[in-house]
């Protein structure tokens, strides 16, 4: 066999799986999986005074791939850098270039919108060269984040609480979440009435309710005393119609997806965080095994804020719906969307690859997530391009003693797009109306029943994972491929939590904000953050240079800096604790959830006087097949979850499954089911029941057995009911 010409340099093994079918025995392809070299861990690595020079190490244990790709690309006669089609991409291919000691004459520069064979094929023959513009614009973003980062951080330590870390952006997205909580907080409800009233028409059978509109202008009840008056005017009266309106509305579909609506409506609808989205995504892009066809990209790139669309798939997407629903269901056209001003459009919308592939036809090659998400996606897409949903309204207006009361109602008439799909909303869907009788202009009725319900105003909603990137993203937080990782962070680092899908700031998140405003104005400010993605473009543009915007903005940072160290020498902010439910056993006070080393724990605010503390527990369903005692959730020293009786030694009984609300059938013993993410079907862990489920068979994971052996505490180990390690 010939020896390749050609070395293919892409991110992913699945990615290089997919291209490399796609191409001939003249071409290997592999993985860099990821960076090779970044900024070091242990230092800042970015000279300032010399001009913001940033320093790039390989990263460890990338040693061998490092060899393996020099090696390759020694005997390669061109290297193509595949590295993905956005500013990180470009940075990885450039560093690959720097790292592997890559000639310009050597190195082709392509990138995949969507790995399909024409794609690939069309992007390997016509390569580019490296956008340094693109590199620059990652390399200030990067530099930017790591002096914040490295300078803010310590501040915070010594400030705050020992390994705190700052971000730049994740700055922002914490405070727009302290921001709502004090919204919420300072809100001061306002009364207002509501007035229906159930009519029955005179001479007819016929019923219909009606709402105050006004009087006759647009007008809301403040108070019981207006609401009285009004209904004290109509009592007993008759009303009139005086309107009756017909009329056909127009629903149109919603555009594909960018990065951020993607995350939006996979929040909603698939209950997945936005991080989990871009994982799953990113694997639909890089391709998976369909039978027939082999390993396939499935959606195109993933990181846009685009809602282009090719004439090709518009064409591909009219084909599949005429051929599928019928024309009546196509839109007619090509149905284009306009983006919002300032996008920087450098990739189609998200859709399918190929529309025939639809989601039920690939399922079983496809895992939950997976066809999930590519079913959102393809659903989409498709829908965009299909026909409006038409609905017949109808809307009655009537008037009693100069009060005008008004009823609407719609029915669908043509479902069009909702035939497929129907965008999710993030506030609550309103009440379907009833539907209304056929009246004229002068039928009139009386009054069988006049309600009057009171309200009051309701505080701005809580941020979710999903508006908060709609507000990142509308306030111009962020990009499309950090909105992701900023949700996360902010988590991660204990400045936001979220309870039943809400995000609340904590006590730590909002000590850190109060300290970033009072200290750290442009760094907290939303508009001056925006405003720094919006220069960061201009570097994409080629039309800012990346060193002067790092010095314009260290000026004014170093100053912040050097003003906050001396206004907050001899100070140290203290972050309120968070109290528990847990009564002190020795003292009686309520216990306070502390922050130590090897993480949280109960502690009682009487120290020093009373010392006593005591680690989280949390109770677990069902009780212990040994004494029928509480099971508790606890970890070892490493960090790993265990679940072992209340009683400890005494009792004896520890597992790694984990307990369920489930009593088995036959036994009436607890069930449990393997630990990890997703539905797993509960197994009674009796061996006296007819109903036990050996280990064998429980679907254990064979990798990592042996160390987690070693985790299992020293005296539950070899407790009976426990998975043997």
């Amino acid at each position: 066999m010939a020896k390749a010409s050609y070395l293919v340099i892409v991110e992913s093994p699945s990615k290089a799986k997919t291209i490399g079918k796609y191409l001939g025995p003249d071409y290997t392809v592999r993985a860099s999986m990821g960076h090779l070299r970044d900024l070091p861990k242990s230092t800042m690595g970015v000279d300032i005074e010399g001009g913001f020079i940033p320093q790039y190490l390989p990263l460890s244990g990338k040693g061998e791939t490092i060899s393996e790709l020099k090696k390759l690309s020694a005997g390669a006669e061109a290297v193509y850098l595949a590295t993905d089609p956005d500013r990180e991409g470009e940075a990885i291919s450039w560093h690959l270039k720097e790292l592997l000691d890559l000639p310009d004459e050597k190195i082709r520069r392509v990138t995949f919108n969507e790995i399909t064979q024409k794609v690939v094929q069309s992007s390997i023959a016509a390569p580019r060269d490296i956008d340094y513009d693109l590199v620059d614009a990652q390399q200030a973003r990067r530099v930017l984040d790591r002096i914040v980062g490295y300078q803010l951080s310590p501040l915070l330590w010594k400030k705050v609480r020992r390994g705190l870390s700052a971000g730049r952006v994740q700055s922002v997205a914490t405070r727009l979440v302290v921001d709502r909580e004090n919204e919420i907080r300072a809100f001061q409800p306002q009364e207002y009435w509501t007035f229906e009233a159930d009519l029955q028409c005179i001479g007819k059978d016929a019923a219909f309710t009606a709402s105050y509109y006004g009087s006759p202008k647009k007008r809301e009840l403040k108070n019981e005393a207006e609401a009285l008056a009004v209904k004290n005017d109509v009592d007993g009266k008759v009303f009139t119609v005086k309107d009756v309106k017909h009329s056909e509305k127009k629903r149109s579909a919603a555009p594909p997806f960018t990065t951020s609506t993607l995350q939006q409506e996979a929040s909603r609808k698939l209950n997945m965080t936005p991080s989990r989205t871009m994982s799953v995504a990113q694997q639909l892009y890089e391709g998976v095994d369909v039978p027939g066809a082999g390993t396939t990209g499935l959606i195109t790139y993933m990181r846009t804020d685009s809602l282009r669309l090719s004439n090709e798939a518009m064409d591909d997407a009219a084909a599949f719906i005429c051929s599928r629903y019928g024309k009546a269901y196509y839109y007619g056209k090509h149905h284009v969307f306009k983006g919002k001003s300032g996008i920087q459009d450098a990739h189609e919308a998200i859709r399918p690859t190929h529309v025939e592939l639809d989601p039920e036809s690939i399922k079983d090659a496809l895992t939950r997530e997976q066809y999930r998400l590519y079913k959102l996606i393809w659903s989409r897409f498709l829908a965009s391009q299909m026909a409006n949903a038409l609905y017949d309204a109808l809307s009655i207006e009537t008037e009693c003693s100069g009060h005008i009361f008004r009823s609407s109602h719609q029915s669908l008439k043509f479902a069009g797009f909702m035939t497929l799909y129907e965008e999710g909303r993030d506030d609550d869907e309103e009440a379907a109306s009833s539907p209304l009788p056929e009246l004229k202009p002068g039928d009139e009725a009386t009054a069988t029943d006049l309600r009057l319900t009171q309200h009051f105003t309701q505080p701005p909603a809580r941020y979710t994972e999903a508006t908060l990137v709609k507000a990142m993203e509308e306030q111009g937080v962020g990009r499309p491929s950090t909105y992701a990782g900023i949700v996360s962070t902010i988590q991660d680092r204990e400045y936001v939590q979220k309870t039943e899908k809400k995000l609340y700031p904590t006590a730590l998140g909002e000590v850190v904000t109060g300290l970033m405003m009072a200290h750290f104005h442009d760094i907290i400010d939303v508009e001056f953050t925006a405003g720094m993605e919006a220069k960061l473009d201009q570097v994409e543009a080629g039309k800012q240079n990346w060193k002067a915007l790092l010095s314009d903005f260290y000026k004014d940072f170093h100053k912040e800096m050097t003003a906050a160290e001396e206004a907050l020498q001899g100070t140290r902010l203290k972050v309120p604790d968070e109290v528990s439910e847990e009564i002190c056993e020795v003292c009686g006070r309520q216990m306070v959830v502390k922050v130590g080393r090897f993480g949280k724990f109960l502690a009682c605010p009487g120290f020093p006087e009373c010392k006593n503390t005591k680690p989280i527990v949390e109770k677990m369903p069902g009780r212990c097949p040994k004494c029928g005692d509480t099971i508790l959730k606890r970890k070892s020293k490493r960090g790993y979850a265990y679940y072992a009786c209340q009683k400890g030694a005494e009792c004896g009984f520890m597992t790694w499954d984990v307990p369920t609300a489930n009593d088995c059938p036959v036994c009436g013993q607890t069930m449990f089911k393997k630990s990890g993410k997703g539905r797993m079907k509960p197994f009674c862990i009796n061996e006296q029941c007819e109903n036990f489920l050996p280990e064998d068979k429980r679907g254990y994971y064979k990798k990592g057995e042996e160390k987690e052996k070693t985790e299992a505490p020293k005296k539950t180990k070899k407790a009976a009911g426990g998975k043997k390690k």
